[in-house]
């Protein structure tokens, strides 16, 4: 969980900056957004396969980019 130390002559406004960026770097509103509503396993293997082939064919673009340079 984050959580900061606010300094002396810190004012809020930063300190809520130096919190948000922390909260940022950990994921935190990404994964509560994600956690919103129940996902069966059915769903998640579904958007597993939609990446894992974007993925796939990125790196198969840029494999054939790299060799029309050769």
């Amino acid at each position: 969980m984050p959580g900061i130390k606010v300094k002396d002559s810190e004012s809020f406004d930063e300190a809520y900056r130096r919190f948000k960026k922390q909260c940022d770097r950990n994921l935190i509103v990404t994964e509560t957004r994600a956690r919103r509503f129940f996902e069966p396993m059915t769903e998640k293997r579904k958007k597993q396969k939609i990446s894992a082939r974007k993925k796939m064919l990125k790196r198969l673009y840029m494999l054939r980019r790299y060799e029309s340079r050769l």
